[in-house]
C-alpha cells in the first residue's frame, strides 16, 4: 500500500508529460507527410497508392521536414558511428561551440559581476552605466556579431575570441542585472545593524549583500548558460567557421541536409538542458552548504 501511494503521484505526474511527447510525434509525423507529399508523389511510380506515399515522405534524403526516425537515426550515427575527433561527428562540432559559449559565459560573469558590484556602490555608474546596459541588448546580434568578427580579425585576434567575445555580449545582461537586484535585496535595517557594529563596506558586502544576491545569481546563470550557446552558434555563422553547431547548421542549409540541420538543432537543445542541469545542481550544492536556503 505504501508504495503504491509514493508511486501514484509519480505516475500521475509523468503520465500528461508522455502524452504530450507522443501527441507532438505523431504531429510531427502527420506534418512530415503534409509537406513531404508534393515532392513524394514526384518519385513514386505511377499507381502507388497512400501507403507507398506515406512511406516515402518518412524516407526521403532531402525532406522539407524530416520524420522523427530519421533525426534520430542521424544523430545516433553522429555521436556514436564515428571518432569524435572526426569532423564528421556531432560531438567534435558540438564541443567547438560549447567552449566558446564556456569562456564567453566566463566572461560575461565576470563583466556582470563587476558592473553589478559598482552600480550598487557607486551611484554616478547607477545614472550613467545602467541604461547602457539596457539600451546594449536592444541591437540585434546578428548585426553585431560581423562587426565584432571584422573588427577582431583586423587586430589580429581570430578562433575562439571572437565567438568567446558575442557568446559574452549576449550572456552578461541576465547576469548584470539580476546581480543588481540581489545585491540590493536585503533590507537597509539589516545594513544599519551591520554598519553599527562598526562594519565597513567589504565585510557589509560578504557578510550581507552577497548571500542575499545567491537566490538571483543562479536563476541569472540560467538564463546566461542558454544565451552564451545561442551567441556562439550566432557567432559562427558569420565567421565562416568549419567547425561547431553553427558551422554544421550552415553546411546544412547550403547542401540542402534538413536531416542534418534538425540533428543540429535537438543536438543544441540537449547542451543547453545539459548546462542547465549543471547550474541547477551547482545552486543545490551550494543550498546544501547554507542550510537549504538560498
Amino acid at each position: 500500500m505504501r508504495g503504491g501511494r509514493l508511486s501514484s503521484p509519480r505516475a500521475g505526474a509523468i503520465l500528461p508529460l508522455v502524452v504530450v511527447i507522443f501527441a507532438l510525434i505523431a504531429i510531427w509525423y502527420l506534418g512530415a507527410v503534409a509537406l513531404n507529399a508534393p515532392q513524394a508523389r514526384d518519385q513514386l511510380a505511377e499507381g502507388a497508392g497512400f501507403r507507398d506515399l506515406v512511406a516515402q515522405t518518412w524516407s526521403m534524403e532531402r525532406p522539407v521536414l524530416p520524420a522523427p526516425h530519421q533525426i534520430a537515426t542521424e544523430l545516433a550515427e553522429s555521436l556514436f558511428g564515428r571518432p569524435i575527433t572526426s569532423p564528421r561527428s556531432l560531438v567534435y562540432h558540438t564541443w567547438v561551440t560549447v567552449s566558446a559559449a564556456l569562456a564567453g559565459l566566463a566572461l560575461a560573469l565576470a563583466l556582470g559581476l563587476t558592473l553589478a558590484i559598482g552600480i550598487v556602490h557607486v551611484r554616478l555608474l547607477d545614472r550613467s552605466l545602467m541604461p547602457w546596459v539596457i539600451a546594449s541588448q536592444t541591437v540585434p546580434v546578428l548585426a553585431i556579431a560581423p562587426m565584432v568578427v571584422v573588427v577582431l580579425g583586423n587586430l589580429g585576434i581570430t578562433g575562439l575570441v571572437p565567438k568567446a567575445a558575442i557568446a559574452g555580449y549576449l550572456a552578461f545582461f541576465p547576469i548584470t542585472v539580476g546581480m543588481v537586484k540581489g545585491l540590493r535585496a536585503p533590507d537597509p535595517l539589516q545594513i544599519d545593524l551591520l554598519r553599527t557594529y562598526d562594519a565597513g563596506p567589504v565585510q557589509v558586502f560578504s557578510l550581507l549583500r552577497w548571500p542575499a544576491s545567491l537566490g538571483f545569481l543562479f536563476p541569472s546563470l540560467r538564463i546566461a548558460v542558454a544565451l552564451a550557446l545561442v551567441g556562439a552558434i550566432v557567432a559562427e555563422l558569420p565567421t565562416g567557421a568549419q567547425a561547431g553547431l553553427g558551422a554544421r547548421l550552415l553546411a546544412g542549409s547550403y547542401y540542402g541536409q534538413t536531416v542534418q540541420i534538425w540533428a543540429a538543432l535537438l543536438m543544441a537543445s540537449a547542451t543547453s538542458l545539459l548546462g542547465l542541469a549543471v547550474v541547477s545542481m551547482v545552486e543545490a550544492l551550494v543550498a546544501r552548504r547554507r542550510g537549504g536556503r538560498l
